[in-house]
C-alpha cells in the first residue's frame, strides 16, 4: 500500500477491494488522475483509493500517469535533539528540493538542507520513508517522488533562510515546538515527524 496526498488529502494505492464510505475507488489501471485530483479538491470526500491486483505494480502504474519530480531532503537534527524546520508559503515544512544533474539523491539532500537553512556539517544517518504527492505548476500536474533522511549535526551557527525559494524562516524546534509546527504543515511531513 502507498498513500500519495493532494493538498491534505490521501490518494492511496491498494489491492483491496472494500465498500466505499467516506472514499471513492478507481481502477488504477483505467483511472483519469485529473478526475481524482479535482474530486479530492472538491468534495468532502476523505481519500480516493486506486485499486490494483499485483501489489508490486501499484507504485510503478500510478508514477507512469503524471509527470514525476525527484526531490530529496532532510529531517535533521543538532546537539541538543531539535529539528530543523522551515516556513514557506505559510507552513512549516521540512528543507527539500530538487535533484540536479548526476548528483546522487544523498547529495541532493544535503546540498538543498545546506542552502535553504545554512546549516552546515550535515551527516546521514539513514533513509526514512519516501513521501509522494501531487502538485500543480503551470497548470500542471506532477508527482513530487522526496526521498527523505535523518541527518545530524553539530553546526550551531546562524540559520539563514533561502529567501529567493520562499523561506522566511528557519529554526530549531524542540518536541514541543515540533509537535505545535505540525498543526499548520503538511500531511506527507506529519508522516515523518
Amino acid at each position: 500500500m502507498y498513500t500519495i496526498y493532494v493538498g491534505d488529502k490521501p490518494i492511496i494505492l491498494t489491492t483491496n477491494v472494500e465498500k466505499e464510505t467516506n472514499f471513492k475507488a478507481f481502477l488504477l489501471k483505467s483511472v483519469n488522475i485529473g478526475k481524482v485530483v479535482k474530486i479530492l479538491n472538491t468534495t468532502d470526500l476523505n481519500a480516493v483509493h486506486l485499486i490494483h491486483k499485483n501489489p508490486d505494480k501499484l507504485l510503478k502504474h500510478f508514477l507512469k500517469l503524471l509527470p514525476n519530480v525527484v526531490a530529496g531532503g532532510g529531517k535533521v537534527y543538532n546537539a541538543n535533539n531539535e529539528v530543523l524546520f522551515i516556513f514557506r508559503n505559510n507552513k512549516w515544512d521540512l528543507p527539500k528540493g530538487k535533484i540536479e544533474g548526476k548528483e546522487s539523491i544523498e547529495e541532493t539532500a544535503i546540498r538543498e538542507v545546506e542552502e535553504e537553512t545554512g546549516v552546515k556539517g550535515l551527516k546521514i544517518t539513514k533513509a526514512l520513508p519516501t513521501t509522494y504527492h501531487i502538485f500543480k505548476r503551470n497548470g500542471k500536474h506532477k508527482i513530487k517522488i522526496t526521498y527523505w533522511f535523518e541527518m545530524k549535526t553539530k553546526f550551531d551557527g546562524k540559520l539563514y533562510p533561502q529567501e529567493k525559494e520562499g523561506i522566511t524562516k528557519v529554526e530549531w524546534l524542540d518536541d514541543k515546538a515540533s509537535q505545535k509546527a505540525l498543526n499548520n504543515s503538511y500531511a506527507n511531513i506529519k508522516v515523518l515527524v
